[in-house]
This record gives structure tokens, sequence and C-alpha cells, in this order.
């Protein structure tokens, strides 16, 4: 289609066999358990991160003068089980999430690199995600909902209920509505359907380019390093090797991108009621300017960089191991 010329079903099923023939189980559930570890250990830091990213000025909301003291005063009021509001369907989604967007990278990544004797350029690798991505949906219709689509398009509900329950605040009994992540699925779905489960989905959407610039940045880190090794470009590395490009390429990706997620947390937050994103970015400039956008920035760089250091640790050492290669 991209040259102009009609696509067979032969031909789309030719390609989906070749990108299929590429997918390995190992790499999602090495890419899964990354999820998993990371979130359960610093699933207070993104309770803190959606709590700032929502902070509007309603009454209601608790008062916190920064990172310390809002973990602090949750802590005095309800405990470890307090902080940890909301972490099983962050778990699901976490590991859902890294699982699935490990297990279709490296199916495209292998389907790209086919017949090819030259690395993947920087480009490549982003390309990988966003251009090749879009001439794949337009030529192959039946993987349109890989990558960040398929996963945002599974994940979206699990991530509603996170958001809601993070956001039951001990000092607004009322608000207590959702008893865990079951409860709060089937009362949003009861109470707001469809629509109520997949709110933040469009903002989600500008979210998915995220995966494609931290991994663009990952995969050209760790190619330029071992380049200067003068080792071939998948060579393992060590693990604070892993670490250092892990949170470097995290950290390019989350000051780009980071507004999405105060749209997306403010529209599937059940305290404050938006009619739409445009609504929430008019609203959100109009009460607080550029800073609103950005609230909750600092505990998510916090949380995330070292969230992402153990994924991408768990799973390069994981998979090897899965696959056979870690020698």
């Amino acid at each position: 289609l991209m040259s102009g010329k009609p696509v067979s079903a032969v031909s789309i099923a030719g390609h989906v066999q070749q990108v299929f023939s590429h997918v390995k189980i190992e790499n999602l559930v090495a890419g899964l358990s990354g999820g998993v570890v990371s979130t359960l250990v610093l699933h207070p830091l993104d309770l803190v991160k959606i709590r700032f990213a929502v902070s509007d000025g309603l009454e209601l909301r608790p008062k916190y003068s920064g990172i310390l003291h809002c973990m602090k005063s949750v802590w005095q009021q309800e405990g470890l089980r307090g902080l940890y509001q909301g972490v099983t369907p962050n778990i699901w989604g976490a590991g859902a999430s890294w699982g699935l967007y490990f297990f279709f990278y490296n199916a495209f990544k292998g389907y790209t690199k086919e017949g090819r004797q030259t690395e993947l350029s920087a480009t490549e690798h982003l390309s990988l995600h966003l251009e090749n991505v879009f001439d794949l949906i337009l030529t192959l219709p039946i993987l349109v909902l890989t990558l960040g689509i398929l996963t945002l398009t599974l994940t979206n509900p699990i991530w509603v209920t996170k958001t809601r329950l993070v956001l039951q605040y001990n000092a607004d009994p009322g608000s207590k509505q959702y008893k865990g992540m079951i409860d709060a699925l089937v009362k949003i779905y009861r109470h707001e359907g469809v629509p109520g489960l997949y709110k933040g989905f469009v903002p989600g959407l500008f979210g998915t380019s995220h995966g494609a610039l931290q991994f663009m940045a990952y995969e050209e880190l760790k190619r330029g390093y071992n380049k200067y090794r003068k080792v071939p470009s998948d060579a393992k590395l060590s693990a604070l090797e892993y670490i250092t490009m892990a949170a470097l390429s995290k950290i390019f990706a989350v000051a780009t991108t980071y507004p999405y997620q105060v749209v997306r947390a403010r529209l599937q937050d059940q305290h404050n009621t938006y009619n739409g994103v445009l609504d929430v970015i008019r609203r959100t400039w109009r009460n607080e300017g550029v800073i609103g956008f950005y609230k909750g920035i600092i505990p998510n760089v916090i949380r995330v960089t070292p969230a992402c250091c153990i994924t991408f640790v768990v799973y390069e050492n994981l998979s090897r191991y899965l696959l056979g290669q870690d020698q």
C-alpha cells in the first residue's frame, strides 16, 4: 500500500506468519515478571504521583507539602495497607503491559531485522514503533491491536480501577465505595458502562509514544555502547550497565511525554467531572498554568527510573535464561 501497489490476502498472510514466527513466550514471561517485581517494590510512589497529579484544589483532597509528607500522612492514617491502595490492578496492569510490550516488540524487531546484515539505527528503532508499525497496520490489519494500542486496549479498565482505588481518601469515608479491583470493575461498569472503564483512553493513546521513545533510546544506548566496546550489539551487559541505560532511556521518555499522565489521571478521577480531554486541558491551563500539567512529575521520576531499571534487569536476565542465552 505504501508503495502504491495493492496487497493481496496471500501477501498479508505471509507477513503475519513472518511476524509471528519471531514470537517467543519467554519474552512475555520475562517482561511480565519484571513489571510485577518493580510494581511491588515501588507502588507507594505511584500512589503519591497520582494524588499530586489530580491535586486541583478540591476541599475533600488531603493537602500534602511534599512526597515524604504524603507518604507519612497515608502511613499514619492507614498504615502499610494505605500505601498499597490499588496495588492489585497495578500489578495486573504493569505485568500485562510490560509482558505484552516485550512480547510484541521483540517479534517486530526480529521481523524488521530478518535477512539484514546490518544493525537497526536509532531512527529505525523508533520507526519500529511508529512509522513501520503504521505501515504494518496499513498492510496487515490483523496486527492493528499490537504493541501500545493493543496493550492499552486490554489494560485501560485496569488503570481506571487503580486510579479510583488510589484516590479513596481516608478523610472522606463517603468515597470508600470500592472494596478492591473486582468490586471496582463491577461497580464502574454498572454505573458508568463501558465508557467508564475506558476513561483516559485517548490521552493513553498519546502515551504509546512513551514506549517508542524509551525503547529507541534504550536500544541505541546498548548498540552504541557495545560498538564502543567492539563487541556484538546483542552482547550481554552487566546489571549496572543495564540499569544505567534503562534509567537514561526512561528519564528521556518521561520528560518528553509526562503531561498525558496528568490528563489521564484527571479523567479517571471519581471526585471531579470533565467533558473530555480538551476540557481537562482547558481547565488545568486556566486554573494552574503550565505547572499543572507537570504535577507529580518528581515522584514519578523517582519511581519510574528504578522501576524501569528493575524491570529491564529482570527482563534481560530472565529472558536470556529462558532462551538459553545466559552465558
